[in-house]
């Protein structure tokens, strides 16, 4: 019988294959294995470029420079977590709306990510900002 009260796990869904993928919040928490029941569902190369309207080429592109993060299925195929689309746009926005190279939104989302969490924590605390969030 294990002595760990339920919910201290370290790992969370299960990833490509039934491996444990560790979640932001289990990072700090103990290492206990949890597996999902269902796999998550995947979308390939070819729903993503649907999805997104893009060229299945630039969404290659978008992954060998870390935009856009994949995984690879047994085949050797990409395979995108659901909300890739969400995150192409978010890139394209960039992009178009404030002309910057693909080098640049890299940083970009990862400050923006950085200014979510920091709201996150703020909003957690019950003290809040007076200005709006940025995104």
């Amino acid at each position: 019988m294990n002595d760990r009260p339920a919910g201290t796990g370290g790992f969370g869904q299960a990833g490509v294959g039934g491996r444990p993928v560790r979640t932001g919040a289990d990072i700090t928490a103990s290492t206990a294995v949890r597996y999902a029941l269902v796999p998550a569902p995947m979308l390939s190369l070819d729903a993503v470029a649907r999805r997104s309207s893009l060229h299945p080429d630039l969404i290659r592109r978008f992954v060998a420079l870390g935009l856009v993060d994949a995984e690879r299925d047994g085949a050797g195929r990409l395979v995108f977590d659901p909300t890739a689309p969400a995150v192409l746009a978010r890139i394209q926005r960039l992009r178009t709306g404030l002309c910057l190279n693909y080098a640049s939104i890299g940083l970009v989302l990862d400050l923006l990510d950085r200014i979510s969490l920091l709201e996150a924590a703020l909003r957690g605390r019950g003290t809040r900002s007076e200005t709006p969030p940025w995104t």
